[in-house]
């Protein structure tokens, strides 16, 4: 069994989630890894999904969105980076390394930077990985939004 961190991607329907079919259409190479959670709009993921994420054992997470101004929803994309920005910090909280979560903005028709950013993460990843001790590990009381 190789080494390959556990990702968990959550991809907007209409942007990013399409942007991974176009890669896997084009051919485009991409870590196998990398496990894809459709949701409807970016704005759907909450803080509890992205903690649960890493207390069920990822790596690291990704979060993919429309475009600035492109999103389907009109301001998902704007409450969803709101949401990564405060995970982050409750993952510094609790001791995790917060670089692996992350945001990224991919339109539909950007399959092959769907693939390099997958890339790039999995190695970032992969670089956390090597540089720790012990795992991170999000304790599952830690799991909740803000009051």
């Amino acid at each position: 069994m190789d080494n390959d961190p556990n990702i968990i991607a959550f991809c907007c329907h209409y942007c990013a989630f399409t942007a991974a079919d176009l890669a896997g259409t084009m051919r485009q190479q991409y870590p196998t890894n990398i496990r894809i959670v459709r949701v409807p709009c970016s704005g759907k993921v909450d803080v509890n999904m992205i903690l649960q994420a890493f207390v069920e054992g990822a790596d690291g997470v990704m979060v993919g969105a429309c475009e600035p101004g492109g999103c389907h929803f009109i301001q998902g994309n704007l409450r969803a980076k709101k949401r990564v920005d405060y995970a982050k910090e409750l993952l510094k909280e609790v001791g995790v390394n917060p670089d692996r979560l992350e945001m990224y903005y991919i339109a539909a028709s950007q399959g092959p930077l769907f693939a390099q950013t997958s890339r790039e993460f999995t190695e970032r990843i992969k670089q956390l990985n090597a540089g720790q001790v012990e795992t991170d590990v999000v304790p599952q009381e830690a799991v909740g939004e803000p009051a």
